[in-house]
């Protein structure tokens, strides 16, 4: 793993997240479901690129549209495809870009991303609140470390932790006032994540 605190600026965090705004307004937030239960979420999401990832009672998937709108999902703007070339190291571009808001309280519990065949590299980025984000290994009941995750923060999960469970077990509310410029979209603030993922691998 590759933890590069303040790899975006302050100018260059503003800048996405006013790339972001419109976007947001054609594939709103849903709020996901886990399979089987139907208990949902502590996070909203959307989805940029020709797939988004998708989660509800017939379970965690890609799809190319909104599940509520069936609104195909924009394009990922080229300064996060910029950053893709520039730490993913992968010989093709993202096809999906996972975005979810964390409002006050919530949380992720220990995952790991393996919804994709490729084995690229997933980017991520945060914007907004601070974060405790919880890293382990292989198996769900390995030990693990925290990382606090600050706006502008980029990880990198490769190789052997490409696969390593993860979550976000903390937000520490207005340690930013990066999201409070949008209220409406983003209430009570938080932390926004997008994180690059390749699902297919190259052709």
């Amino acid at each position: 793993m590759r933890h590069l605190p303040a790899h975006l600026d302050a100018p260059a965090q503003s800048a996405l997240l006013a790339e972001l705004i419109p976007l947001l307004a054609r594939v709103p937030f849903f709020t996901p479901t886990m399979p089987r239960t139907g208990k949902p979420f502590s996070v909203r999401m959307s989805n940029l690129g020709p797939l988004g990832w998708v989660s509800d009672r017939d379970g965690y998937r890609y799809q190319p549209t909104h599940p509520a709108t069936g609104e195909s999902w924009p394009p990922i703007p080229v300064s996060l495809l910029e950053l893709w070339d520039e730490l993913a190291a992968y010989p093709a571009p993202p096809q999906a870009c996972l975005i979810n808001h964390y409002p006050p309280g919530a949380r992720m519990g220990l995952h790991q991303d393996r919804d994709e065949v490729a084995d690229a590299p997933v980017v991520s980025v945060s914007l907004g609140d601070r974060a405790r984000f919880r890293v382990g290994g292989t198996t769900r009941r390995g030990p693990t470390r925290a990382v606090t995750l600050n706006s502008g923060d980029v990880v990198v999960l490769e190789g052997a932790t490409r696969l390593a469970y993860h979550g976000i077990d903390r937000i520490w509310p207005v340690t930013s006032d990066l999201l409070e410029r949008w209220p409406d979209l983003f209430p009570g603030g938080g932390r926004l994540n997008l994180t690059l993922r390749r699902v297919d691998p190259p052709v």
